[in-house]
């Protein structure tokens, strides 16, 4: 006879549970929960850019499905650092569980309590943590471990299970000479290797680089010898708002060179504003002026920091490169790109450049300059983040499928075995055990589009119909059709979007139109859509035909 209960108590059921929900095979829309009995935490939940794939859409997000069926277990989550592809998809998250602690560095919680209030939607309860905090948080006792990224208040997590220690790196890089100054602590790190840990889920951005990662300070001499260099004129800085350090470099540089600083951009004035609040950011306010003020000040007196560095549409570089916004570039501007392209933004970052450089400007960026270095670790620091930690098991996470392979062959050359490490993808679902890993049947996981207002209401049909919409265009019919003598009125009129039609074009498929008519028993409402459709097959197959194209066809039938 079974019985569930083993004699030391406890369900013999138990599992220790790790769930990928976003995050592997991929860059962006970070997110992965750790189970064991009736307990789940969830670490990170991000969002990614839509692609070419997915026009008109805003964001993607994870699914959650799987947690939300398993609601009731949820206790905690755990926030590694503020970029968007880890906190992005929070308010999402926080509609379904609004009543779970979020924990996280006091920056990570202050973005993300922002985006929370942008949704409108109540504060969620938090708690500050930095490193080396310890919480108890149900069967999971957590360690949070400082480490250097590129935004302040990154955290690496060593959460003890009752099955072992599962050890997350957090995007890291090994950054000896921190802005903050408070490099890694690598007797913690050693430590936690030397207590021993089960398995480790470790980011894998930049396996494919060899050496080290530079210093953040390595651009802050780059942003020296610009100012300098450009005396006479106004300097121009593009790059993400929530590199905190970033921000501080470019400020104490503009200071020392007697410029007065403007803040441009809605995200970069929110996060400054913030991080000067919470002791992130250390500058005089006398040295901070509106963009209504830079008129009165010299140009070569000024240092302009705004958003736009990734050519977002709507932000403030992009709107100075077209002529849209206040602040008007004009030859004696320099504008700088502290910042490189995140995959998928080249074309729009270039375009941004193109128009910088039609109004003027010299620009200068990531081909021409060492303006901005990485967050991630490179090849020596995973190498020696493997070192430290010595994993039993190890899962890459935070890549595409090329970084997830590299990286568990990397764990393999520093003796993590074969059978010891594995590769997932999203919905995966692995059961850690002491002796071995183990993939379970996966879970309901992917993408979740979020469409203005609209959240994972648009399916695959309306997505194909948005890209032959962006690819062929739009043709719509006018057919007025008499009842009376069941004749055409008039000719078809003729509408085209995205799509272009000579005079010759537009007579054939009229006549395409009244053929198809005259060979139709047209009796009213009963025939329309029949119709309809016959319409659309024969001018798909004449502008296939004659143009190459496809378009989408929408008859509109009017019966007078």
């Amino acid at each position: 006879m079974l019985f569930p209960f083993n004699i030391f108590g406890g369900y013999m059921a138990k599992q220790l549970k790790v769930i990928f929900l976003g995050g592997v095979g991929e860059i962006g829309k970070n997110m992965t929960a750790i189970e064991y009995g009736g307990n789940i935490v969830i670490v990170d939940c991000g969002s990614s850019f839509p692609t070419d794939e997915t026009p008109g859409i805003d964001l993607l997000i994870p699914d959650f499905s799987y947690l939300i069926e398993n609601k009731d277990k949820v206790r905690a989550i755990l926030l590694t650092h503020g970029h968007e592809d880890h906190i992005g998809a929070m308010p999402f998250l926080l509609k379904e569980f609004p009543n779970v602690k979020v924990y996280g560095t006091l920056l990570t919680l202050k973005l993300m309590e922002h985006k929370v209030k942008e949704a409108h939607l109540p504060q969620p309860k938090t708690v500050v943590v930095k490193g080396g905090d310890r919480e108890k948080i149900s069967c999971f006792d957590v360690e949070f471990v400082k480490m250097s990224h590129s935004i302040s208040g990154a955290l690496a997590f060593s959460i003890k299970t009752p099955v072992g220690v599962i050890f997350h790196t957090g995007d890291f890089k090994i950054d000896y000479t921190p802005i903050d100054g408070d490099a890694v602590n690598f007797a913690t790190l050693a430590r936690i290797g030397d207590e021993g840990v089960l398995l480790m889920l470790g980011e894998s951005t930049n396996v494919e680089r060899e050496g080290y990662t530079m210093s953040e300070r390595a651009v802050g001499a780059t942003l020296e010898k610009i100012f300098q260099s450009h005396r006479d004129r106004r300097i121009i800085i593009s790059t993400f708002a929530s590199n905190v350090h970033r921000l501080q470099q470019i400020i104490n540089v503009a200071t020392r060179n007697k410029r007065k600083i403007v803040f441009s951009g809605r995200s970069m004035i929110n996060i400054s504003e913030m991080a000067k609040e919470i002791g992130e950011l250390d500058y005089n306010p006398k040295d901070i002026i509106e963009t209504d003020e830079i008129s009165k000040h010299a140009p070569e007196k000024i240092c302009v920091i705004c958003t736009g560095s990734q050519g977002e549409p709507m932000s403030a570089l992009t709107r100075m490169a077209s002529g849209d916004d206040k602040i008007h570039i004009t030859d004696k501007d320099t504008v700088v790109f502290s910042s490189s392209p995140i995959p998928g933004n080249e074309r729009s970052v270039y375009n941004v450049i193109n128009n910088l450089y039609r109004q003027g400007a010299k620009v200068l960026y990531g081909s021409l300059e060492e303006l901005h270095v990485s967050g991630h670790a490179c090849k020596e620091e995973l190498k020696l983040m493997l070192s430290l930690i010595k994993p039993k098991f190890f899962i890459p996470v935070h890549g595409e499928y090329r970084h997830l392979k590299q990286h568990s062959e990397l764990a393999m050359t520093l003796g993590v075995g074969k059978s010891n490490t594995l590769i997932t993808d999203i919905g995966s679902v692995v059961e850690v055990k002491k002796k071995k890993l183990e993939k379970l049947s996966s879970v309901t996981a992917g993408n979740v589009y979020v469409d203005g207002l609209t959240v994972g209401d648009v399916d695959s049909m309306v997505l194909r119909d948005r890209r032959q919409l962006s690819k062929d265009g739009f043709v719509t019919v006018l057919i007025s059709i008499s009842l009376e003598n069941e004749g055409l009125v008039g000719k078809p009129e003729i509408i085209a979007r995205g799509i272009q039609f000579n005079d010759d074009n537009l007579e054939e498929m009229r006549d395409i139109i009244a053929k198809a008519f005259e060979r139709f028993d047209y009796k009213g409402a009963e025939d329309r859509a029949t119709f309809k459709a016959s319409v659309r097959k024969q001018l798909n197959k004449f502008i296939s035909l004659s143009l190459k194209q496809r378009p989408m066809i929408l008859p509109i039938i009017m019966e007078i």
